[in-house]
């Protein structure tokens, strides 16, 4: 929820030292980041060392279904004793077809992934000039737009949605702490320019309208 990155190499050492299991959820990553988009993990040159990960063929493959990847020994269990797996309906062969046409041209294209990047880096700094507070552990394409109260966040949500037509979900209490409520945003390579600027100046807005702080008067409050 914070748009940040776990530290997979220290996790992963800690598991050979005691002999422990790791899961990876790389579902904002496959198609994003790493080799080919083959996530963070491969990234950092460590995916040989994370036994279970995690994957959707939603978010950056743009279809629907997910994936476990793991050894044969592994994969073989799972099949066999998952009752979460024995009982789903398999996907259809044509949303089969969808996801693997779509991950061969990911593989091989860059363009989505660039522009996806350098649209986020857009939006941090027009966030940045509008002085909305996004969340410091955002190191990742997710930027974490600090509320810091549930009906000021649900309220905001609405208004955005019915007076700028822009929708934004809310996340709220127990999703994340009392305290840290806020609006989760990224953009996608198809936005424009026009798109991210009306964003910061409709949040800015919006901020006005509830009396949300903005990022220097929370500087001033932490002080």
């Amino acid at each position: 929820m914070d748009g940040d990155i776990a530290p997979i190499e220290k996790i992963a050492e800690l598991a050979v030292e005691y002999n422990a299991l790791t899961f990876l959820d790389e579902v904002h990553a496959v198609g994003m980041y790493g080799p080919r988009g083959a996530g963070i993990a491969a990234d950092l040159n460590v995916a040989d060392r994370i036994d279970i990960i995690q994957g959707t063929m939603a978010k950056a493959i743009g279809i629907i279904g997910g994936y476990i990847a793991g050894s044969d020994s592994l994969i073989d269990c799972v099949r066999s004793y998952a009752s979460g797996f024995i009982f789903t309906t398999s996907l259809p062969p044509s949303i089969v077809s969808a996801c693997l046409a779509n991950i061969e041209y990911l593989k091989g294209s860059d363009k989505e992934r660039n522009t996806l990047h350098e649209k986020t880096t857009l939006l941090r700094k027009m966030l940045a000039k509008a002085r909305i507070p996004v969340m410091e552990a955002s190191v990742t394409h997710v930027l974490p737009v600090l509320i810091g109260d549930a009906r000021k966040c649900k309220d905001a949500a609405r208004r955005l949605l019915e007076h700028h037509c822009i929708y934004l979900q809310p996340i709220n209490s127990p999703t994340v702490p009392v305290g840290t409520e806020r609006f989760r945003i990224n953009v996608t390579p198809n936005h424009t320019e026009e798109h991210i600027s009306y964003l910061a100046e409709s949040l800015a807005k919006v901020f006005e309208y509830f009396d949300i702080p903005f990022e220097n008067v929370r500087q001033q409050e932490s002080a």
